[in-house]
């Protein structure tokens, strides 16, 4: 088995593909810098390579032997990033891990995307990999950046260069260390009832088949293809459902008519420029209202199909939080819970 390179691999994602490529027999390299929390990776046998996706000369050291190049690193907390900065990484540091990976021989990268780069935004109907970035930059800055990278990816694969291209969807699983997805799961715990949902829907996908199917796409993806990793499309009512269910609280049941999301998207926009700090952007607003939903066939016949079921994958996600001191019962939660119990035993 050869070594290999994964960038972000103190990250969620990343985490994920170094176990699965030790667990493979697989020599791992992590990319970090000095100051990153190792916590993802504790327990793992691995190569440190300190250094940073927009510094080249780290990068061509961390290439340096290895045969495969995993370039999850990325900023994809986009709602509470900074724009710049979320450019700068996401689009020069993907043209210059290429390019280290390019003078170091390596054989083949697998670049992690993400489905926000595909097109096809909620218009009703499944997209699949054909489907370009179809929103204005400045709608959803994040989708494009993604989307630019994959730009850059493409040119390098036709210019004869190895890449891979993987576009997972929303992702859930043990060890999100910095809450992305997993906000879904503890929110609808400390809210439940209250948790006012949308009429749209979303694909989701359990992490641990997203880092199986990224060391199938470096044994077997065909150079400058994209595939979707998803399991589930999702309705929200249904999935805020599943995920009060499995997590033992009572379903949210407050339903946003679709005219509300827009005008709720500008309130949120306004207070934003005013410096006041939310945990939500108007563009999630404005995407609640929309079925954001993908096909899965070519990932899946190519690398298999799912094996983890999302009601797993929130229960694990769950029990990881919990194991993890992320679960918190405060006063607002402990009023909803109790106004939940008065209420269900009045209309008894």
């Amino acid at each position: 088995m050869g070594r290999a390179l994964v960038t972000g691999a103190t990250g969620f994602v990343g985490s994920h593909v170094a176990r699965a490529l030790v667990e493979r027999g697989h020599t791992v390299r992590a990319l970090h810098r000095a100051a990153s929390r190792l916590n993802a990776l504790e327990g793992l046998p691995f190569e440190s390579a300190v250094g940073d996706i927009l510094d080249l000369d780290s990068l061509r050291a961390a290439c340096d032997g290895c045969e495969w190049v995993f370039h999850a690193a990325a900023v994809a907390d986009y709602w509470r990033a900074d724009h710049r900065r979320m450019i700068e990484a996401n689009v020069d540091g993907t043209r210059r891990v290429l390019q280290a990976a390019r003078e170091a021989g390596v054989r083949r990268v697998v670049f992690t995307s993400s489905a926000a780069a595909v097109g096809g935004f909620g218009d009703g109907s499944p997209a699949d990999e054909s489907a370009p970035f179809d929103l204005p930059p400045e709608r959803f800055p994040y989708g494009y950046s993604k989307w630019q990278a994959e730009e850059i990816a493409r040119a390098a694969a036709a210019d004869g260069q190895e890449v891979v291209i993987v576009n997972p969807v929303v992702v859930l699983g043990p060890g999100d260390l910095n809450v992305l997805s997993g906000d879904f799961v503890l929110k609808i715990h400390r809210l439940s009832w209250t948790l006012p949902v949308t009429p749209g829907g979303v694909a989701v996908v359990d992490v641990r088949d997203v880092a199986r199917w990224q060391i199938a796409a470096a044994e077997q993806g065909v150079p400058g293809e994209r595939y979707i990793l998803g399991t589930a499309n999702m309705f929200y009512p249904a999935w805020f459902a599943l995920i009060a269910d499995v997590v033992g609280v009572p379903r949210p049941g407050l339903t946003l008519p679709g005219w509300t999301l827009p005008i709720l998207a500008e309130i949120i926009d306004r207070l934003k420029a005013l410096g006041i700090n939310l945990p939500i952007d108007g563009d999630q607003a404005r995407l609640g209202g929309k079925h954001i939903y993908y096909t899965f066939d070519k990932a899946w016949r190519a690398f298999g199909a799912p094996q983890i079921d999302m009601r797993q994958s929130v229960a694990d996600t769950f029990a990881w939080y919990q194991a993890h001191g992320y679960v918190k019962e405060d006063g607002l939660a402990r009023l909803i819970r109790w106004l939940g119990g008065r209420s269900a035993r009045q209309q008894r």
